[in-house]
């Protein structure tokens, strides 16, 4: 068996393994976004979810689910919604904390900040980050 090419993909089997749509609420899942099965696969699901449910018994993120299946990370997130509509699976965004949220929680990390809204990374940690990783 050889890999085929995702640019070679039949846009007819595309439209077929997403039921005819090509888009998504943008917002739901990024591409970092973790996910992880709920249940097992149901007797006579489509050969994607299946793929999908067994893959993600541990986390796994949105683009590595779309690397796996060989499938474009939009058609992947058209998959994954349904499950996630379903209850099959279970979204895990990332999330950031400041340093006094860490301090407050005892190390323990929120899903979401005090408020209910998420913050964004902070920008030194970020470059450092970059710094190391070009250093490498």
């Amino acid at each position: 068996m050889t890999a085929r090419s995702v640019d070679n993909e039949d846009p007819d089997r595309l439209y077929t393994v997403t039921g005819g749509r090509s888009r998504v609420d943008e917002t739901s899942l990024d591409l970092v976004t973790l996910i992880v099965s709920e249940c097992e696969p149901a007797p006579g699901m489509q050969s994607e979810y299946v793929k999908i449910l067994h893959m993600c018994r541990r986390p796994m993120a949105v683009v590595e689910v779309s690397s796996h299946l060989r499938l474009p990370v939009s058609i992947v997130k058209i998959l994954l919604c349904d499950l996630l509509d379903t209850g099959r699976i279970s979204a895990r965004h990332p999330s950031t904390r400041s340093p006094a949220a860490r301090h407050s929680l005892g190390g323990r990390p929120p899903s979401v900040a005090s408020g209910g809204t998420r913050r964004l990374p902070d920008v030194e940690f970020l470059k450092k980050v970059l710094v190391g990783l070009q250093q490498l």
